[in-house]
């Protein structure tokens, strides 16, 4: 059985002794990581394919990022998520690596609500929602994994009240 994990590491280079320890001790197939907070050139390949991983990364200087590390070959099949060409940030990418496919994701934050980052976030999501059911329409297995920034519900959160007006806790 292949053994899938996610991480948002908030920076791939400041915490890069933890990442390294962490696939070390937890050894998972795949990793995925999110929030990396470096363009792909500054991604810290060489100490993580020592490790026995393959990478492939969607950086962006300064903030969000996604990479997915495997112990089989990746073959990336996505670099954004589909439906506005237009979008550059860096918080989707999608591959074949072992026998499934992967999407790591890292879905917007949303804050300040209202305004224009929560609605992005919901075109993001109803993006995400689009391609998700096109992948069902599919044969591949697939795992869609990573940071949705989102509370579903109340107990998965010590206090639902400091939340409220928080866009990872809206119904939308």
């Amino acid at each position: 059985m292949t053994r899938i994990a996610s991480w948002n590491v908030n920076s791939v280079k400041a915490r890069l002794e933890c990442v390294q320890r962490w696939l070390k001790e937890a050894s998972p197939d795949i990793a995925l990581l999110q929030e990396l907070k470096c363009v792909d050139e500054a991604f810290p390949r060489l100490e993580i394919e020592s490790l026995g991983y393959n990478v492939a990364t969607v950086g962006q200087k300064t903030y969000n990022g996604v990479a997915i590390l495997s112990k089989f070959p990746i073959d990336v099949e996505l670099t954004a998520l589909p439906g506005d060409a237009t979008d550059a940030q860096a918080r989707y990418i999608e591959a074949f690596t072992g026998s499934v496919r992967v999407g790591c994701i890292y879905l917007p934050n949303g804050n300040p609500i209202p305004g224009e980052k929560f609605d992005y976030k919901l075109r993001w999501m109803e993006r995400l929602y689009t391609h998700a059911r096109n992948l069902l329409k599919g044969e591949d297995a697939f795992v869609l994994g990573g940071d949705y920034n989102v509370i579903p519900e109340d107990g998965d959160v010590h206090n639902p009240q400091a939340f409220a007006n928080d866009a990872l806790f809206q119904p939308e």
